[in-house]
């Protein structure tokens, strides 16, 4: 709702089939708030008498707790009349909703601009920064802004010809940077397009004057706010202003201070490193022993360690928020992690959205994502990380990441929603309000995307190629990259992710590892089949919930598809009905996952399913729940429908992606799988893209006229060709 009087944009709970015509309303009354979407009116206000009214729910015991200051002045204006004082609500409602911007956000838009890259890929920071770099060099060129990249990697889409105007392959260290800028001179750099190498790069030269030296604006959110949220100490006393909690940490500089300071947190304790990459450097350490030998490697790494209270077994949630120069903020995703607190959020398998929280939960957490973005004066994208205790409402701040990650590319490809896109047009003084959302080409980009669909993200590991490397996954980082699959039951989208991350899988197997509390306990990369097997074996979910500390509900999921599995082997082909072959392709099973059961080939499997008329339908990723009309051609296949989104007028021609980032395949194949299809466009040929990676350029919905964001599979890629 945008608010009379401000021109600010707020998020509220509707569900109203009328509204007022503003035209026929009497004299003295005018809108107060209008829908920034289908441009109706969603309240009214007198211009003189303390009437007001909104149609609303500002009591957000339904929705967002944005306008709950409305009821602060409602109570001041009766306040007011009984003590006789003259009160006028439409000031008194633009006074609380103004917003004072600083003079440091004011941008002149730039005519060049230096978008500096995330270099070599590396654990930890892969594929989705030339994800997100592209989408920052196409907004940019929008604007008709001169772009100019550094990044010396060069299997990237962002350093092919045609998209920024020079690329510059040069070491991301100061010294190189600060010679381009002296040749270029550009008004402009941007430094949340890079990951953490573009961040540590960007403050190393404003710490030495360069930016300053040479009229170069910091574009986005302000380097002072980034240092604060890199910086721990300073985080967590920022965030001790606004009276919300960090888990209780210090900061220390050497072996001895970090055994002090466990001495006072008090054991188990975390350690990691500060302004590090993918948690390199940390751990958990139980005694001082454990501490000494985790603190000296630390060091290694980075001058700062922070010691922090243990939280394992809490759950992990991160929202994914975006705040422009106006001060209007959104939370476009929120993610769960099914693993609890304990895990790297880039290890952990995650849902999107989360499905285990309460309502009071969700707001609480969204409104205090959206308080601190506030505090710290971030603009375009930040992504915040929670501890939450699984038995009361307590919380912590785990951390805040003023910049583009990992996370917010599996954000972007979740919701539909083009993150990096919108931030890039923030960094340049855009409003949300005043930018289209590219997906539907309709409504504006100040939403929050509703989701009717569920997404898991599972992480690759490829430990079996390094010899004495330990199979154990923890605070650090070690996947070398993820998938993303969608469905329309956990169940379903947890299946497709499991395949997708190894060909070789063929679902939620229990014969692929055996059972071992070991490493229920302590998570390794096969936990997940360990879990299976334990089911298949009589383990019941409070067991398993006591061991691994997954929440039950994610459990009894895992449950169900292992439940169906034991009657599918008591089965042959025959006996497969088709409610059975119905259920099965419900709950993610693949149709060579249902021949292995019940003793039979894919290929029968296929035949039978045909004839039972068993077929998945395509449904869009539309951002916006079907509740407005949306033409987007970001697809997924399920069995959980009963009709399809979109015609099928044929012609197309498809491309395979190369799915998963493994070791010896990695961002390479996403730049030839782009250039084909920039190629086939050029020739005038309409192209489908198949790929599951959501780190990818050729999963971004403005690469391909159709794009299934699916499995590489026999089964799958003949259903969609079919």
């Amino acid at each position: 709702c945008i608010h009379h009087g401000t021109n600010r944009c707020y998020m509220t709970s509707q569900n109203h089939g009328f509204a007022v015509d503003v035209e026929t309303l009497p004299k003295e009354w005018e809108a107060l708030f209008t829908n920034a979407n289908d441009k109706t009116n969603e309240g009214i206000i007198h211009s003189k008498l303390p009437y007001f009214s909104v149609q609303f729910h500002p009591e957000h015991t339904a929705g967002p707790e944005d306008l709950e200051s409305l009821f602060d002045v409602f109570l001041n204006s009766v306040k007011s009349y009984i003590s006789n004082e003259t009160f006028c609500v439409k000031d008194e409602l633009i006074k609380l909703l103004s917003y004072d911007r600083p003079h440091s956000t004011l941008v002149k838009i730039p005519k060049k601009v230096l978008i500096i890259g995330s270099g070599g890929l590396s654990i930890g920071q892969a594929g989705e920064f030339d994800y997100s770099g592209s989408q920052a060099i196409k907004a940019l060129k929008e604007e008709n802004i001169q772009t100019v990249l550094m990044n010396p990697n060069i299997a990237t889409v962002q350093t092919s010809k045609g998209l920024a105007d020079k690329v510059y392959f040069l070491p991301l260290i100061p010294e190189y940077v600060e010679q381009v800028i002296r040749s270029e001179r550009p008004d402009g750099v941007l430094l949340t397009f890079g990951g953490q190498t573009a961040l540590n790069c960007g403050v190393e030269l404003e710490q030495a004057g360069v930016f300053k030296k040479y009229g170069v604006r910091i574009l986005g959110t302000p380097i002072k706010s980034i240092i604060e949220t890199e910086d721990r100490k300073i985080f967590a006393e920022r965030v001790n202003e606004i009276g919300e909690k960090v888990a209780p940490s210090a900061a220390v500089y050497s072996v001895q201070e970090a055994l002090n300071a466990a001495d006072v947190i008090g054991y188990p304790v975390m350690a990691r490193a500060a302004f590090s990459l993918g948690g390199l450097g940390s751990g958990f350490a139980n005694n001082a022993d454990e501490l000494k030998i985790l603190a000296s490697q630390a060091l290694a790494h980075s001058n700062q360690l922070i010691i922090d209270k243990s939280l394992r077994g809490w759950k992990e949630v991160e929202y994914e928020v975006v705040r422009d120069a106006f001060d209007n903020c959104i939370t476009v995703c929120n993610m769960e992690n099914v693993d609890p607190l304990g895990i790297h959020t880039g290890e952990s398998i995650v849902v999107a959205p989360s499905q285990t929280l309460s309502n009071r939960e969700y707001n609480m957490l969204r409104t205090t994502a959206i308080r601190v973005i506030r505090h710290f004066g971030v603009v375009g994208e930040c992504n915040i990380q929670y501890a939450l205790n699984p038995h009361s409402e307590e919380y912590y701040i785990i951390e805040v990441n003023a910049r583009l990650s990992r996370s917010s590319a599996l954000a972007s490809k979740a919701t539909g929603y083009p993150l990096a896109y919108v931030a890039a047009k923030l960094a340049l003084g855009s409003s949300l309000p005043d930018i289209k959302n590219s997906v539907t080409g309709e409504t504006t980009a100040c939403f929050e995307p509703s989701l009717d669909y569920c997404v898991v993200k599972i992480p690759r590991w490829d430990l079996s190629k390094f010899s004495r490397v330990s199979s154990k996954i923890g605070s650090s980082m070690k996947s070398v990259g993820e998938v993303m699959a969608i469905g329309r039951k956990f169940e379903e989208a947890f299946q497709k992710a499991l395949r997708m991350v190894d060909e070789n899988v063929s679902g939620f197997d229990p014969n692929l590892q055996k059972i071992n509390d070991a490493d229920l306990k302590e998570p390794t990369d096969k936990r997940m089949f360990v879990i299976a097997a334990s089911l298949k074996a009589g383990y019941t979910v409070e067991k398993l919930h006591d061991l691994t500390k997954i929440d039950p509900w994610f459990l009894q999921k895992m449950k169900n598809i292992i439940d169906l599995h034991t009657m599918l082997t008591l089965l042959d082909q025959q006996g497969v009905t088709r409610s059975i072959l119905h259920q099965a392709k419900c709950y993610g099973f693949s149709d060579k996952q249902i021949a292995n059961a019940v003793a039979s080939t894919e290929l029968a499997i296929r035949l039978h399913r045909k004839e039972c008329g068993v077929l998945p339908y395509v449904k869009q990723i539309d951002t916006v729940a079907a509740e407005w009309p949306a033409c987007t051609n970001y697809l997924y296949l399920t069995y959980n429908a009963d009709s399809h989104d979109i015609e099928f007028p044929g012609g197309y021609i498809m491309v395979i992606g190369s799915g998963v980032y493994r070791i010896g395949s990695s961002v390479e194949f996403d730049w030839c799988a782009v250039g084909s299809l920039r190629e086939l466009r050029k020739l005038g040929k309409k192209t489908i893209m198949v790929n599951y990676n959501p780190e990818t350029v050729s999963t971004d919905y403005d690469m391909s006229d159709r794009l299934y964001f699916e499995e590489i599979s026999f089964e799958v890629v003949m259903d969609i060709y079919n």
